[in-house]
């Protein structure tokens, strides 16, 4: 199929997410008519897509899809997860045959549970958390595996990814068959990393997923932050750190999710410094503690996880962020039209603030393995310090 594409468009990337606070599905049709409206913000290096509430029946289990290179690449990954994770089932992900998608790795995945035996307590350093353990074998598998890569490894969730225009990969993944209850899709014009399957968005780890238009200039300091608790960047995209950084700020460090968008977005020191108290301690707590995970250079990303999907600007707002809400139904893209595409008649339409995150989460209690972070723990305010009341109950 012949595409033509004018000019790059100077703000890079389209995006596009959907979330119905009741848990009612959408279509995969919808994604895709939404993010195909924004076709000339990719070139056909790379598309892809998160989906949550796709895999009811093994909603309890962590599903890992897989890339692989080779097949010996898969038996390796096979004999790992044989040996460190009960298995419920396994499959290879349904593909179809999809005019200019060509050299597709293979795709399988994996539903799987931990295994807490043997040398398993090696591979996950002693933590019982089957959150943790999850990332170790994540990591583990990025970093000894060779041509094999985790796409995605949350519970009732999945990423589908790869070279090609949205319509393609969409085409490719069979998405048409899918109904989720929070969609995000990318489109993908990559300026200064390489175009393959596993540097396409979205990148993922446990049930976290983030597409980004923009550039992480500070991605040197953030891997290497990141690196001291663990994580491994090995897609070759500066995106992969923030899917890192929200899961160690958010899950392990207990932020709530405003505090963990203010250490990614923060204020500039010269706002901070005309904020009355408690806000000023506040600001001065997450960006001394949190420098290392501030993210430089312009961005607009949206990331999800099980109950929520958030859209957050840079601090100056370098790249293109629209809202819009229609009932129980919100949307988030980066082009007005890409939302009226699937939405004509939206209830409310907005742009959000530079470095202030828009938090959507769904209806308590509506979904299994359902997380919420918008009242998480809370900082002690009487010191510049940030303190977590884990801390407290240690003192």
């Amino acid at each position: 199929m012949d595409i033509f594409i004018p000019n790059k468009e100077i703000s890079g990337c389209g995006l596009s997410g959907i979330i119905n606070r009741q848990g009612e599905l959408v279509k995969g049709e919808l994604i895709i008519e939404s993010i195909c409206c924004q076709m000339e913000r990719g070139n056909g290096l790379g598309a892809g897509f998160a989906a949550y509430g796709i895999y009811p029946e093994f909603q309890e289990h962590y599903c890992l899809h897989i890339m692989a290179d080779s097949k010996k690449a898969l038996k390796e990954v096979e004999e790992l997860l044989n040996h460190h994770c009960y298995m419920a089932h396994q499959e290879e992900i349904p593909t179809r045959p999809t005019p200019g998608i060509s050299s597709a790795p293979r795709f399988r995945r994996y539903f799987v549970k931990p295994r807490y035996e043997g040398e398993v307590r090696d591979l996950c350093e002693g933590t019982p958390d089957e959150d943790d353990y999850m990332v170790n074998l994540v990591m583990h598998i990025n970093t000894h595996i060779d041509g094999a890569y985790v796409i995605s490894s949350g519970r009732n969730m999945g990423a589908f990814k790869g070279v090609g225009f949205p319509d393609q990969i969409a085409n490719f993944f069979r998405l048409e068959e899918y109904s989720a209850y929070i969609w995000t899709a990318h489109n993908r014009f990559p300026t200064n990393t390489p175009g393959w399957w596993g540097g396409a968005h979205p990148f993922t780890i446990l049930d976290w997923s983030i597409v980004h238009n923009g550039e992480i200039s500070s991605y040197g300091t953030n891997r290497r932050y990141l690196e001291m608790f663990g994580y491994h960047c090995t897609l070759l995209t500066d995106t992969e750190v923030v899917a890192y950084l929200l899961d160690l700020l958010i899950r392990r460090h207990r932020l709530p999710m405003e505090v963990a968008c203010t250490a990614l977005a923060p204020p500039f020191w010269s706002e901070i410094d005309l904020m009355p108290e408690p806000e000023k301690t506040l600001y001065t707590s997450v960006r001394a503690v949190y420098g290392a995970a501030m993210l430089n250079g312009p961005f607009a990303i949206l990331f999800a996880y099980n109950g929520g999907l958030v859209g957050l600007n840079d601090r100056v707002k370098l790249r293109p962020l629209v809202t819009a809400k229609k009932g129980e139904f919100y949307y988030m893209a980066s082009e007005e039209a890409a939302i009226r595409a699937i939405c004509p008649d939206p209830d409310e339409v907005w742009c959000p603030k530079a470095g202030e995150p828009v938090i959507i989460e769904m209806e308590p209690n509506t979904i299994p393995n359902q997380r919420s972070y918008l009242h998480g723990q809370i900082f002690d305010l009487s010191t510049p310090i940030c303190r977590f009341p884990a801390e407290e109950e240690e003192e």
